[in-house]
């Protein structure tokens, strides 16, 4: 077994700076006495403990206890063996290793599988890249990264590459290399067919996915060809020992520097889009690589940007405006807990992604769209709401619901009474109603499980086409709130020849309550008499057919008045005003609610009409409240 020689184990000990190592994957900020500190990598935490002390070669974490020198470090977050780790930080500090064997007729212990995938990668990605700068048949990839407005510079900078049609011209260029076949196999670079080994990617355009540290551990290719047999638009790689994509941010090798000192990320969807935020001046765009963003992504970018109280950052999300977008909206923010930096989104009103924008508009588009950003909670609050009709009272209170639901996820508590105040202008409500309905929401919350109410999103109350099923439309009747209702129908049953005159003007939309509205479609279906009738009672009963509402009219003929019985001519007045003035006041609620949730500057006409027309319903109220006091006077 070939064994490193110990002087030049230590020799790398002394050349390597080991801040330098952990500033690859972690941020640190000065701590005094010569220390710095960050996130910890090896445990989830909100405060840094991790404490490196460049003098003397060391790291500890206070949190969790791990430490060691800089060869530990490696091992420990790469998942190298000791050899491997050392052989790193070899070829990064220049030390040129010697080996001693403890078996002479061995040869030179080879290196472990991780450095072997590694390496082919490297090899891999040089070689794409020369294949699309000299290549004929890389012409139409060229064409592509020129029609994406990137020029040659571009393309350089991120490593793009050409993979040949052919299918076994990177497999030789390897072998040549000296690499076997099953690590190609491994590593994702090669697939074993029926006349053996074929490369991966083929007649396509690449782009090499590279860890933090720069090692390109994947590639991601753009089909080019209508006869390409794998029909999905981008191919990657499959996870390997090296590559696994829930851990992994295509550009953060380019963007962590800036990440870390501008306590910004950028998330984009994808590689071109990278490219033309990059060449657009934010260079803290990273994307995915083929999978939605998850908690292992906001491991890294937490590290990076020290994501704690102490030192506070923003992520920015880019969508697109179409449905798809507005999904992956609801999913970050759902996960939103895990950031203690402040959350936006920046979404293009045409739909156009950073690449195409930029094409259309150039550089500074792009600047702008990540400027125009807007907290993620605001964007997710208007799109739930955007469900309801909010011009109806009913679905106004199914979505204060639905928002008040939202606040619980809102990870800065001193933001909660803004968002409550948000809901209160974009839904048309008192903030006073809102603010009751997140207190009646986490009593809900902490009666039932213990915890914040997370219940599913309310459903829209949709029109009803159908008259509510017999045996329940008397249900809820005797609410207090349908008191005046309730008046309505028995001065209109004890006395439909007073009331005859005051009914003119009465509608169907002044009753709310089934019962109530099918009683007076009934009654006014009959003809309301105009003289005092005997039978009128008995016909309306009939008429209702259903044995709950007939119990209604019977009550309804036989319960006092309110008011008493003096002047009765001017009690049937008061009352049916009460009931018109009551359909006034709910067309006021619904007209103020419009007016709330429009703006006077960005839409002054539409503003204006709406202010018309609360005035006018305003002058229709007090005309009814002034009759209700002549009639009570």
């Amino acid at each position: 077994m070939a064994l490193i020689k110990d002087e030049d184990i230590q020799l790398v000990r002394e050349r390597v700076r080991i801040d330098e190592i952990v500033e690859q994957y972690v941020t640190l900020k000065n701590a005094g006495g010569g220390a710095r500190k960050g996130l910890c990598p090896f445990h989830d935490e909100k405060s840094p403990s991790f404490t490196v002390r460049p003098a003397q070669g060391f790291y500890h974490c206070f949190g969790c206890g791990v430490g060691g020198d800089s060869i530990t470090f490696l091992r420990e977050i790469e998942g190298l063996s000791f050899a491997e780790a050392v052989e790193r930080l070899a070829a990064k500090t220049g030390v040129n290793l010697r080996y001693e064997e403890d078996d002479s007729t061995r040869p030179k212990r080879d290196a472990g599988q991780r450095q072997r995938l590694l390496d082919a990668h490297r090899e891999a990605a040089e070689f794409y890249a020369h294949q699309l700068g000299t290549s004929p048949e890389a012409a139409v990839g060229r064409q592509f990264v020129q029609d994406r407005g990137f020029d040659q510079t571009a393309a350089e900078r991120f490593g793009m590459g050409w993979a040949p049609r052919g299918g076994e011209a990177l497999v030789a260029h390897l072998r040549t290399k000296g690499f076997n076949d099953e690590d190609l196999v491994v590593g994702g670079l090669a697939a074993r067919g029926s006349r053996g080994l074929y490369d991966k990617f083929r007649g396509r355009l690449l782009w090499p996915i590279r860890e933090i540290s720069g090692e390109v551990v994947g590639f991601g290719a753009r089909r080019m060809f209508d006869d390409d047999r794998v029909e999905a638009k981008y191919l990657n790689t499959a996870e390997t020992p090296i590559y696994k994509k829930s851990q992994v941010l295509y550009g953060l090798d380019l963007a962590r520097r800036s990440i870390s000192s501008q306590s910004q990320a950028v998330i984009v969807e994808g590689y071109t889009d990278v490219m033309a935020c990059h060449q657009a001046g934010i260079t803290t765009a990273v994307a995915t690589c083929g999978t939605a963003f998850g908690e292992g992504h906001t491991r890294i970018l937490r590290r990076l940007m020290l994501d704690n109280d102490a030192f506070r950052g923003e992520v920015v999300f880019t969508f697109d405006g179409d449905e798809a977008g507005r999904r992956a909206a609801m999913k970050a923010f759902t996960g939103d807990q895990q950031f203690v930096a402040q959350t936006y989104v920046a979404v293009e009103p045409r739909g156009m992604d950073p690449c195409d924008l930029r094409l259309a508009d150039g550089d500074a588009a792009v600047r702008d769209l990540i400027a125009s950003r807007v907290p993620l909670y605001r964007f997710v609050l208007k799109n739930t709401l955007a469900k309801f009709d909010l011009d109806r009272g009913d679905q106004r209170v199914d979505a204060v619901r639905e928002a008040v639901a939202l606040a619980s996820s809102i990870r800065d508590r001193a933001k909660v009474e803004e968002f409550l105040r948000e809901i209160s202008s974009l839904v048309g409500v008192d903030v006073d109603h809102v603010r009751a309905e997140l207190q009646r929401s986490n009593a809900q919350g902490k009666a039932g499980s213990g915890a914040v109410n997370r219940r599913g999103p309310a459903q829209p109350v949709q029109p009803d086409t159908q008259s509510a099923p017999q045996e329940n439309i008397t249900a809820g009747f005797g609410a207090p709130g349908l008191s005046d209702e309730r008046e309505a129908l028995k001065v209109i049953i004890q006395y439909p020849h007073l009331a005859a005159p005051w009914l003119t003007d009465v509608a169907d939309n002044d009753f709310t309550h089934a019962a109530s509205k099918a009683i007076w479609a009934t009654a006014s279906g009959l003809g309301i008499p105009s003289a005092p009738d005997s039978s009128w009672v008995a016909r309306l009963s009939d008429a209702v057919g259903d044995s709950g509402l007939q119990q209604v009219v019977g009550v309804a003929a036989v319960e006092p008045i309110r008011a008493g019985t003096a002047n009765m001519s001017n009690v049937v007045g008061a009352v049916i005003c009460r009931l018109q003035e009551l359909t006034v006041m709910r067309r006021i609620v619904d007209v103020k609610s419009r007016l709330q949730r429009t703006n006077p500057i960005d839409s002054a006409d539409e503003y204006n009409k709406i202010f018309g027309e609360l005035v006018a319903l305003e002058a229709q109220r007090r005309g009814f409240h002034e009759r209700i006091i002549e009639f009570e006077s």
